[in-house]
């Protein structure tokens, strides 16, 4: 299957490559990009990629593979980077529409004696734990509408407020009662979006301050039946989550060598074309 996946993403990286643009050396962006897929499809490091005895016979185009520090040099680069943010653009607008998005937050747990400096420890599930937070915006797409990494003790209505303009559509945009905001329902109303959450404190009056008018929408759509029928759609990002860490190259917890901030969001960033092409 990661033969497969492989030989998809090289050749629609090279269709998205324009001709000889972006070349600094002996290998285009999308090659650069490709021995990298290679290695997140066997959640391998990217130096695991660069050896030939890791490739089937014939795969690899070239007599050569990049060394490590040309991969750690290019990955950087502003133009790969433009590569694998307009290939997971264009996945994304193979599949649109609906309006109804749906937006939480997904911990990467990390060991509690990494000394990684990027994380931090916060909220994972019903317990704490240390890592990063993937929060992301779902719409009917197999790849979230926007999606960002923070540490675990960045909260959730911070980053979706900054999530909201990267997203496209308006509609419904569902989420549980971490996201109950005033602030963030201004937001979504700003961005074309009715947030509907679950209030943090139902059995607690309103106080006696003004209130986002999108909050008082959404606590009168939760008291009546259409309301209530479409919460229930929020279970939708459950499953993409689910999708997202159960097939064969899907996102495993992460390895110990991908740290640092801007590691995990490439790391992510892979992760996701790499799901779109085996989602059903």
């Amino acid at each position: 299957m990661e033969r497969e996946l492989w030989l998809i993403l090289y050749h629609f990286g090279a269709t998205l490559d324009p001709w000889g643009l972006g070349k600094l050396g002996n290998y285009l962006d999308h090659e650069i990009a490709a021995v990298f897929f290679w290695a997140v499809l066997h959640e391998r490091p990217t130096s695991w990629a660069c050896r030939s005895e890791n490739w089937p016979p014939g795969l690899w185009p070239h007599q050569r593979l990049p060394s490590p520090p040309t991969m750690s040099r290019r990955l950087g680069t502003t133009e790969v980077q433009r590569l694998l943010a307009l290939m997971e653009q264009h996945l994304l607008q193979l599949r649109q529409g609906g309006f109804v998005s749906v937006v939480d937050g997904k911990p990467l747990v990390v060991g509690s004696h990494s000394k990684d400096p990027d994380c931090a420890w916060g909220r994972a599930g019903r317990g704490q734990a240390k890592g990063y937070k993937l929060h992301a915006i779902y719409g009917s797409a197999p790849l979230p509408q926007s999606w960002e990494i923070a540490p675990m003790n960045v909260g959730e209505p911070d980053t979706a407020a900054r999530l909201l303009p990267a997203s496209k559509g308006g509609g419904y945009l569902l989420g549980d009662k971490q996201y109950d905001s005033n602030p963030l329902h201004d937001a979504a109303l700003r961005a074309g979006y009715q947030l509907v959450a679950e209030r943090k404190r139902p059995r607690a009056g309103l106080g006696h301050r003004p209130h986002s008018p999108g909050r008082m929408r959404s606590m009168a759509l939760l008291q009546n039946k259409f309301g209530q029928a479409l919460y229930h759609c929020r279970d939708d990002i459950e499953r993409k989550f689910g999708w997202l860490t159960n097939h064969a190259t899907g996102l495993l917890p992460l390895p110990g060598w991908v740290r640092r901030l801007h590691r995990v969001r490439r790391w992510l960033q892979a992760k996701f074309s790499s799901s779109k092409f085996g989602y059903v």
